[in-house]
């Protein structure tokens, strides 16, 4: 007779099955403990005796608190037995813990804080572990007592707690004590060192400024059998963020982009159909407790307020529905951007602006973005005499470290490189040399090319490689940043605006190229006091520099083509 699964496997087959609806990377993390199940020789293995034993301490001993929770036992539903019996039950070949660090990425109101506890108090007594030390951190001691207090709750409800575990603060305690272990709050702000965890269980990791608390914990681990780093949070609104970090190491974990055995993440997300303001069969994937710890009626409030107050809709995008939302804004919709996008045979340049008037631009860099030259040519006008354009680019990268940078970016360079849409240059710094001969070709092919526009970060190096080659271009500078020039009327946050038009009344043609695409869908924006507009390049999700160059061009195009403008003001240098 076949063995019935236990309650992780069965959590996971179901989500395969499409029976628990779930987002792509529960999915994927689901994916991965089933695969991990049929290995053979695998070196880890899923222990039953240690499930019934964290099962049981949960359901029979720890109880929630809090509204109509209050004293109700803390029996795990089926997501939470997902990655209690993934963290618990996961033994490698010294019968310890496989997994050390954890993930966990969810809808607000999940009950994450809850969960949090009752693994600390685990740790705290079941675990086999002497003087065992247990932090509930966060960057701020208030955002840590919100977990610290759950704990303590646990222990006043609890009549197995209460006998074993020891208050230590009156009133309001800030020590929970057991034998010769301990379980208490810490926060970043507070300057500590020199903590020995056994389980670190670190609250809302979007709002740590820096990766400390992590590090000084993780710092900390050194002679523990089997520590635990246990992470929760909502989605952030910083992708250079400590969060974000992890955030993205979780997800290619989960898909297999990379193997590490002792790291688990539950991410939760929306598929890229979804569109949770107009649909709420999507809502459960990023809130797995929906009808428990959050109810329906709540979220559609959350909604209606939002669709009603614009300004609150990034907030609860993200808190609600996992949607990463920077502090600036996106810059343009998918559909309007692929509205404009078009396939032309040969190559870029040449073939696409023959006798038209045209105009280039440059965003260089040095190690890790990529650099870029846009073209723009104008074709016709439409019938209200505005001008049509087409444009392309292309872009240049340093080859040495692409199949590294390839994994943290988590695009295709190497791909991009063989279609011939990325030229990758030997070395680890961009050499611009071969920038320079590019350039010089263009300008013999583009009979009337009225300014190649730059920004002034690194143009010396280039502007060296082209003297030496004897190449000489129309060049105009234009700043990137909010200040306007008094000598010129290039001004990057009109350039946008006059690049945004264009897309939206689809008098731009560009030519497909998988690079420029990312890194339209990757812009955001980024605001002065004025609410003027720059793109923001360490805001972006990932590489803007295309898109960047490409204003540029429109800017310099539309200022030139301008006919109010009877005398602009162009420098050339």
């Amino acid at each position: 007779m076949a063995r019935s699964p236990d309650p992780v496997t069965h959590y996971a087959q179901l989500v395969e099955r499409g029976r628990i609806v779930a987002g792509p990377h529960v999915r994927a993390a689901c994916r991965r403990h089933l695969e991990d199940m049929d290995r053979a020789n695998f070196g880890y293995r899923l222990n039953r005796k240690r499930l019934r034993k964290v099962f049981g301490f949960f359901s029979e001993i720890l109880c929630l608190n809090g509204g109509d929770f209050e004293g109700v036992p803390f029996d795990l539903r089926m997501w939470q037995a997902f990655i209690v019996g993934s963290l618990f039950g996961w033994t490698d070949s010294d019968d310890m813990r496989r997994f050390r660090v954890a993930f966990i990425e969810s809808g607000k109101g999940s009950g994450k804080s809850p969960l949090a506890a009752g693994i600390g108090h685990y740790m705290l007594i079941a675990d086999g572990e002497l003087r065992a030390e247990i932090y509930a951190a966060a960057s701020k001691k208030d955002q840590a007592m919100v977990l610290f207090r759950d704990a303590v709750a646990m222990v006043d409800l609890s009549p197995e707690l209460k006998a074993l575990v020891r208050r230590i603060g009156g009133d309001a305690p800030w020590n929970l004590t057991y034998n010769s272990s301990f379980f208490r709050a810490i926060a970043s702000d507070e300057g500590q060192s020199g903590p020995r965890p056994h389980g670190a269980l670190i609250d809302e990791i979007h709002e740590h400024r820096d990766d400390t608390m992590i590090e000084m914990m993780r710092a900390g681990f050194k002679g523990r059998r089997q520590p635990l780093l246990f992470m929760i949070t909502n989605s952030g609104s910083d992708v250079q963020s400590v969060c974000f970090r992890y955030h993205d190491y979780a997800i290619r974990v989960a898909h297999g982009q990379i193997e590490d055995h002792r790291f688990f993440g539950y991410v939760c997300a929306l598929d890229e159909k979804d569109e949770p303001f107009t649909d709420e069969s999507c809502w459960v994937k990023t809130n797995p407790n929906l009808g428990a710890s959050i109810q329906l009626e709540y979220l559609r409030d959350q909604v209606r307020e939002a669709l009603a107050m614009p300004a609150k809709e990034s907030r609860v995008r993200r808190l609600h529905f996992c949607q990463w939302t920077d502090a600036a804004d996106p810059w343009i919709a998918r559909e309007t951007w692929r509205a404009c996008e078009e396939d032309r045979p040969g190559e870029a340049f040449p073939d696409l602006a023959g006798e038209a008037p045209a105009w280039l631009a440059i965003d260089l860099s040095m190690t890790t973005d990529l650099a870029a030259v846009a073209a723009v040519a104008k074709i016709g006008e439409d019938g209200d005499g505005k001008p049509i354009f087409i444009a392309c680019a292309e872009f240049w990268t340093p080859a040495d470290t692409l199949e590294e940078r390839g994994r943290r970016d988590q695009v295709p360079y190497d791909v991009w490189v063989r279609q011939g849409f990325l030229h990758a240059v030997p070395g680890k710094i961009l050499d611009y040399g071969p920038i320079a001969e590019r350039l010089g070709e263009l300008a013999a092919a583009l009979p009337d090319l009225r300014a190649v526009v730059f920004d002034r970060y690194r143009i010396p190096y280039l502007q060296s490689e082209l003297d030496d080659r004897g190449i000489s271009l129309p060049m105009i500078e234009h700043p990137q940043g909010f200040a306007k020039p008094a000598d010129s009327l290039l001004w990057m946050p009109q350039s946008i605006t006059e690049l945004e038009g264009l897309l939206l009344n689809k008098r731009l043609r560009i030519q497909r190229n998988p690079v420029l695409t990312w890194n339209a869908a990757s812009a955001v924006m980024e605001r002065d006091r004025q609410d003027n507009r720059i793109f923001a390049k360490r805001k972006s999700r990932a590489r803007i520099d295309g898109v960047v160059a490409l204003a540029m061009a429109i800017g310099a195009a539309m200022v030139e083509l301008d006919a109010s403008q009877e005398d602009p003001i162009i420098t050339f240098v």
